[in-house]
This record gives C-alpha cells, structure tokens and sequence, in this order.
C-alpha cells in the first residue's frame, strides 16, 4: 500500500540495498549526452539514476514517444520509447539510441527547471491509500498521499527521482524544487489505436494514417487477457469513481459484493478512464506509474495517469480500438 513519509524520511527513500543514493544535481541532466547510452542491458543493474537516461527520457516524451516513468534508469519502457520515436520517424526499428535517433531528438533547451511549490499543491492529501477495496470504499477520495508523490506525476517522474533532485527540500509551499520539463500534452485527433499486446505499447494514429502518439502499457494478463479484434471508444470520464462487482470483472481480497471506490488520482483506474463497447473493458490510468508494463492488468489497457489523460484528449466516440498480437512494424 501507499503510505505518507514523516519529512525526515523523505531523504533516505531513494535507497537500493540499504545504501542511500547520492544527490543527482541538475547540472548534470543538462549536460549529459544522450550519445554516451549503452542501449544494452548491463551485467549489474546500476543503484543511481543516470543523468543521460533522465535526459533522454524527457526527449522522447517531448517527442510524443512516452518512455512512462522518468526514473533515469535504461529499462524495457524505454527501449519501447525509442523504437515508437523510431516508428514516428520512419527510421529501422530496433529500440536503441542510435546516431540518426539521436541527432533527431536533441536539442538545446534544458530539461531540469525550477518549480515553487504551491500552497494548492499541499491541499487534499491523504495519510495513506490501503489495498482493501472495502476500505477504499470507506474514503471521502483517493488523493496523492504526499506533495512529492503530486509533483512526481505532474512532471511525469519516478517519485525516487523527484527526491533524488530535492534531497534537502521538505517540498512545503514556499519551497523551491528542481524538476524535469516534459513538455506539454500532444495534442491532435486520434482516429485510430493499437493495442499491442506484444510489445506492451499504445500506438495512436491520425486521420491521415500518422502516428500521434506511443505509449507504454499494460494490456491484460495470462489470467485476465485482454479482448481481441476491434473496438471503439464510447466516451470518457475524467476521475471517475470505480465500481467494483466480482461477480463481472475480478475478486479482490476477500470482497464478495459490490463496491463504489471513490474517485482520485490513486484509484483503481487513476485519473481518467477511457470507456470501450466491450462492456467491462477501458483504457485507463492507474495508481502505480512504475509498474506500466510490468505487471498484469485485469484485462484492461493501463497508462500511465499521463499519458491516460493525454490520450483522452485526442479521442472522441467512435474512434476504432483494434487489440492486435505481433511484433513492431517496419518503416514506412
């Protein structure tokens, strides 16, 4: 479950092992070079997050390529992000951070800015968000449980990062705190989607066959896959309470009844939720940015809160949804 930090603690989250990270400065984001990436995956898994990562990273989401959490760590996520920026680009797919990849992505403009944490920013928290769904049911809402955790997904960041950025800050209005600049929402008129269920990825195309926009997700579970063939979009609901009925969707817990979980960014379905005509199915946020990807759903399409709500704004009803299975395509 999701639990509020005492202050003091804030510092010592961003921890592997035990061992506290050092402090990332945002000097060193700005003048990282994406050239020096290793695309492979090394033999040890690095503990810090690396200043050329977090760099590309904010790129590729600039570019309409979301790479999901900006955590500064080269995962599957972002090797999906660069194959999508590479699908945009009509380039050879292959996921890696090539010369051509990155002579197209980089730029001179700087990815870490700073932001004054506002009195609003601390309004309507929660102490904690418990797993039960019975107790769930029982809040007023499903609210950021810390001012860090809300401006972790305002600026598309893993809550590590924001903190690794701000180890000194106790993020109080008034503060000031260092955080990356994605950019601003895509915007556009979805015509088309791809849900792949190979290689976890949301493809929005336009009406001229296009590609808007690439996104990492999660899409079903052995146990719970997601439909298959086409589908479209019935409407949208921006922080929508969840119903939950075991007897349609999945039994959670020990909960044999129907549940209306109220409303907020930490719900079961996030910020936004993207109705489908097959009953019971969506394209939604979710509670948990870090996991796109790398846990089942119960057969929905799960997006980062982001990219959800970027999403639902591109899309009307009757834009088609077609759930396919197979690998990358080729450039056009």
């Amino acid at each position: 479950m999701k639990t509020a930090l005492p202050m003091s603690l804030l510092a010592l989250v961003f921890t592997v092992g035990g061992v506290g990270a050092q402090e990332l400065r945002r000097e060193a984001i700005d003048a990282a070079s994406i050239a020096s990436i290793v695309a492979e995956r090394p033999t040890k898994a690095p503990t810090d997050p690396d200043p050329a990562v977090v760099r590309l990273q904010v790129l590729l989401d600039r570019a309409g390529s979301s790479p999901g959490v900006i955590d500064g760590f080269y995962g599957e996520n972002v090797r999906k992000a660069v194959a999508g920026f590479e699908m945009m680009n009509s380039l050879v797919v292959d996921g890696k951070p090539d010369p051509e990849v990155v002579a197209r992505l980089e730029g001179n403009s700087p990815i870490v800015e700073s932001y004054v944490v506002s009195a609003e920013d601390a309004t309507g928290l929660v102490d904690k968000i418990p797993e039960d769904y019975d107790e769930k049911a029982k809040m007023q809402s499903l609210g950021y449980t810390s001012v860090a955790e809300r401006l972790s997904e305002r600026f598309h960041m893993d809550v590590g990062l924001m903190q690794a950025l701000n180890l000194s800050s106790r993020f109080a209005p008034g503060d000031t705190v260092w955080v990356v600049t994605p950019g601003p929402p895509k915007e556009g008129k979805v015509e088309r989607i791809e849900a792949n269920k190979k290689t976890g990825q949301i493809l929005a195309y336009a009406e001229n066959g296009s590609l808007l926009a690439v996104y990492p997700a999660t899409i079903g579970s052995e146990d719970n896959p997601a439909p298959s063939g086409k589908h479209k979009v019935k409407g949208v609901a921006r922080m929508p309470a969840y119903r939950y009925d075991p007897r349609l969707n999945f039994r959670q817990g020990k909960n044999n009844k129907v549940l209306t979980i109220p409303k907020g960014p930490n719900g079961p379905v996030g910020s936004v939720w993207i109705d489908l005509t097959e009953p019971t199915y969506g394209i939604h946020g979710t509670p948990e940015p870090k996991l796109i990807d790398k846990v089942g759903s119960h057969g929905c399409v799960r997006l980062t809160n982001w990219d959800a709500e970027e999403l639902a704004g591109m899309v009307k009803p009757g834009v088609v949804v077609e759930f396919v299975n197979q690998g990358p395509a080729a450039p056009k």
